[in-house]
């Protein structure tokens, strides 16, 4: 995930080792070295096992661990990040056998997700037990994971930081013609709330009819909302590109007028941290209409940094676009402070020096009052 490649690449005071399942994109996330850990050739039927037959999350195999110690070993690894905490419970074996710090990371699906399940949520509170600190998002996702046992002396909120020189901000000149471009960039998964956003503008088209609505993305959706859009009659006036590179998303941020994201919680339990899309199109200058959702009203005071309306209710989002898209002065305000909040609470730079503090600190902790120059934060996606 790009904000994942961010952090690592931005560390300047640690060298970052990854290790991985395989490897994609390397154009797009070029690395040096990267470990590569292939899932074994039976890894299916082990999954199976556990998940079918035992009703359980299926951990590593030992001759997984074997080679995932060997790395670390080799690699003469300080410190043990995993990302997400889903993939983290099928590590606990990993955890367990590495006798130096370790931390999980949480960002959203992974809090809640099959926690319905006593299995699963037994092994997440096992993996919180045993892991030496815990990373979140936002501290809704603080809230969750304390209510799944983690002590809350573990757990640091680190915000995922946005390169401002790459978002950088520029006043928008909003429409007198009634051509107001929205867009929404997100996976088209269920909790990003996409059919609010139809809906929504359906709405707003009765009374704009020359707007247009930009949903960036790709996911499983895909074809469900292109069937929406046409059962609502408004495909012609909204567009699904499916994946844009960066430099896109851009253009069409700065091509936009406002910004939407109206999460909501899934059907399986998935909430939302703070978007990154949310806050990188907040750092550009588009006012930004969501949900009073999970981690976003940590990014936006309602009526102050962007507005707020509650979830899955298309008709209180629909009534905050007609209502301030009358009122140019109140978008202008929004995009402005919008930018401002992102600046000072989820910039690169700062997130990745505390994030260094942390890591450094923990790795003095560990037995040596003062961190090799090389110290080395292992990561495993």
């Amino acid at each position: 995930m790009l904000h994942i490649y961010r952090q690592i690449t931005g560390l300047r005071r640690l060298h970052p080792i990854v290790i991985a399942q395989k490897r994609e994109n390397a154009d797009l996330f070029p690395f040096d070295t990267i470990d590569i850990i292939a899932k074994p050739s039976l890894h299916f039927l082990r999954r199976f096992w556990f998940r079918q037959i035992r009703n359980k999350p299926w951990q590593i195999s030992a001759a997984e661990l074997r080679s995932l110690i060997e790395v670390l070993n080799r690699r003469n690894a300080q410190l043990l990040h995993i990302f997400f905490g889903h993939i983290a419970v099928h590590l606990l074996p990993l955890i367990r056998a590495w006798s130096k710090p370790s931390i999980v990371s949480f960002h959203g699906a992974d809090v809640l997700v099959d926690m319905e399940k006593p299995a699963y949520r037994k092994a997440t509170k096992e993996m919180l037990d045993v892991v030496t600190r815990v990373f979140v998002r936002s501290a809704s996702l603080q809230r969750a994971v304390v209510e799944l046992g983690c002590e809350e002396n573990k757990i640091d909120i680190v915000r995922t930081g946005i390169p401002l020189n790459e978002f950088p901000f520029r006043e928008r000149e909003f429409p007198t013609n009634g051509e107001w471009r929205m867009v929404q960039a997100s996976r088209l998964i269920e909790k990003k709330g996409l059919a609010t956003t139809l809906h929504a503008f359906t709405t707003f088209l009765s009374h704009y009819p020359n707007a247009t609505l930009t949903i960036a993305g790709e996911g499983p959706m895909l074809r469900e909302l292109e069937e929406l859009t046409c059962k609502l009659k408004i495909d012609d006036r909204v567009a699904l590109p499916g994946f844009v590179t960066s430099e896109k998303l851009r253009e069409i941020y700065y091509a936009s007028h406002i910004f939407l994201h109206p999460s909501e919680t899934g059907s399986d339990g998935n909430q939302e941290g703070i978007p990154n899309s949310m806050l990188e199109a907040m750092a550009t200058g588009l006012p930004v209409f969501a949900t009073d959702h999970g981690g976003i009203p940590e990014a936006i005071e309602n009526g102050v940094s962007g507005v707020l309306v509650p979830e899955s209710d298309y008709e209180a989002l629909s009534h905050a676009l007609l209502e301030a898209v009358q009122d140019r002065h109140l978008l202008g305000r929004l995009a402005r402070n919008g930018a401002t909040v992102v600046a000072q609470k989820f910039d690169q730079r700062n997130q990745i020096r505390r994030l260094e503090e942390i890591y450094l600190g923990m790795i003095g902790r560990s037995g040596s009052p003062e961190p090799p120059a090389n110290a080395s934060p292992a990561r495993t996606d």
